[in-house]
């Protein structure tokens, strides 16, 4: 009798991809700079959308829902080395809950490459969606007003959103092309 191999669904190399982006965004997670308005200035943000260009898709939005089962669980990855559902669900949870949005659109034009608009459009999507979620979140929660939930939420952001569109597009997309050339992806 002949054994058959059949690949599953998700591979050993897969899973770890995933845990390592998952401990990527932890970390750059706690990069981060708090401001008057509660929401801090944090590297998630660049990290989210890396994980999506370089994994891909799938395997990106995966590590930001396994990052956010394991903050929702109590595990100290969010800014501040803070985590459990309150934080989740608290005034920065919008931005929070986006993130696997953010990786999907990523992932999504990840393979179009920094060369076409669509590339960079995706990304820019991705971040607006991102700011939108998270803002209309933050004036629910926070009972805030549209012009206080901007002042908070996206004015004091615009400089380093738009560094950290670009460096995620063009690392992004170096790093992927040298893992696959290595045969790593």
């Amino acid at each position: 009798m002949e054994k058959t191999k059949t690949k599953s669904k998700i591979e050993i190399r897969d899973i770890c991809y995933i845990a390592i982006f998952t401990a990527i965004i932890a970390v750059m997670a706690q990069i981060s700079i708090p401001l008057p308005g509660g929401v801090p200035l944090t590297l998630q943000t660049l990290a989210v959308p890396l994980a999506g260009i370089i994994l891909g898709a799938k395997r990106g939005t995966m590590s930001t829902i396994i990052y956010i089962l394991l903050a929702m669980a109590g595990v100290p990855v969010l800014a501040g080395f803070s985590g459990g559902a309150g934080v989740v669900f608290g005034v920065t949870g919008g931005f929070i809950i986006s993130f696997p949005i953010m990786a999907l659109i990523s992932g999504l034009v990840a393979n179009k490459g920094m060369k076409s608009i669509v590339y960079w459009l995706g990304l820019l999507g991705g971040v607006l969606i991102n700011y939108l979620i998270g803002t209309i979140w933050f004036m629910f929660v926070a009972e805030a007003s549209f012009v206080y939930g901007l002042t908070a939420c996206v004015v004091p952001f615009i400089p380093t959103a738009i560094i950290k569109l670009i460096l995620s597009g063009v690392f992004g997309d170096r790093i992927k092309k040298a893992l696959v050339k290595a045969g790593l992806l």
